[in-house]
């Protein structure tokens, strides 16, 4: 009979251990519908994880402390969280939230650069999407020891063009550091032994950034970078209107005639050469331009109406081309 009582026993805790077991594992895996709305975690570093069990509780992200508590105490999750903004809307579990927080799948935002910004625009543009200064960011550009430490003579030019996924909360000084770092990476294999016209590679980039600012025609770029490179050749005076804006601090009205006279150092139809730095960030396929200049005999462009430009071999040949672009 005792034998029997034993047994009886053991069969009924086997069934409550497993009851047990189906309603901890329900709670585990019970979803909460936040439908629309959305709850925004932030993790710090050093970030109490008993305080972060609060916040999602509290904000019904998770049905459950316990069911949160030892799972993530089990997995080492609760010891090993990253920092950042955690986003959540729609069903969320205990489960799926320690998944995200196991994986450090934090909010990243995507940033997309454009090329030929200038930098005012570029930190403009990573004000708004990722709520940073853009007066730091142009500090940052004067600051001759931060630019130095990154290896480039500026920011300007160097803040190269892509599509970047930056982690919310990211400061001024790291997200700068990882434009230029894009840059030298995606630089690194084109630079040929010999440039055009004995250029160092800071040159060619103040040459792509010319390029980049006169034409988005990709069929143009080295026609282009070939006048100009023609008039460095001959020590003619570049004459290019997109230095001038950017001497005057970017225009957002057209290019008036004495806006040509303003003496400013980037003002190339008064000083001979090249810019004293580049006058905006240029994409990949404007720095290629410059390297490689279409061989012309070109020594001037106008842009037509339909969004191109014609080249001529004399100023008698430009001349004309203005007056019939003019007359059209």
């Amino acid at each position: 009979m005792f034998k029997n009582l034993f047994l009886k026993f053991i069969s009924l805790t086997i069934i409550i251990g497993l009851i047990a077991s189906l309603i901890l594992y329900r709670m585990y895996t019970e979803e909460i519908d936040l439908s629309d709305e959305t709850v925004t975690l932030i993790i710090k570093s050093g970030s109490s994880f008993s305080d972060i069990s609060s916040t999602l509780l509290k904000n019904n992200v998770i049905s459950s402390r316990i069911m949160f508590k030892y799972p993530a105490q089990f997995k080492g999750i609760d010891k090993k969280l990253t920092p950042g903004r955690y986003d959540f809307s729609g069903k969320n579990s205990c489960r799926s939230v320690l998944a995200r927080l196991e994986k450090g799948d934090f909010l990243r935002i995507k940033v997309t650069i454009p090329e030929g910004n200038m930098i005012w625009e570029t930190a403009s543009l990573l004000s708004k999407k990722m709520e940073l200064d853009s007066a730091v960011i142009r500090n940052l550009a004067d600051d001759k020891n931060f630019v130095q430490s990154l290896s480039v003579p500026s920011l300007e030019g160097y803040l190269f063009p892509e599509t970047y996924y930056f982690p919310w909360g990211i400061n001024e000084k790291t997200v700068v550091k990882e434009l230029v770092a894009m840059f030298k990476s995606q630089t690194k294999d084109i630079w040929i032994e010999n440039l055009p016209n004995n250029l160092s590679r800071d040159e060619i980039v103040i040459m792509a950034s010319i390029i980049e600012s006169e034409t988005g025609v990709g069929g143009e770029r080295r026609l282009v970078s070939s006048v100009y490179h023609n008039r460095l050749r001959i020590n003619m005076k570049l004459d290019a209107d997109p230095t001038v804006i950017y001497g005057l601090g970017g225009l957002t009205r057209p290019l008036w005639r004495k806006d040509l006279r303003k003496d400013t150092p980037y003002n190339t139809y008064i000083n001979k050469g090249l810019t004293p730095t580049p006058i905006n960030s240029p994409g990949l396929a404007a720095i290629k331009a410059a390297i490689d200049p279409e061989q012309t005999e070109y020594f001037y462009f106008v842009a037509d109406n339909k969004g191109t430009h014609f080249f001529s071999k004399t100023n008698a040949e430009h001349n004309r081309a203005i007056r019939r672009i003019r007359s059209n």
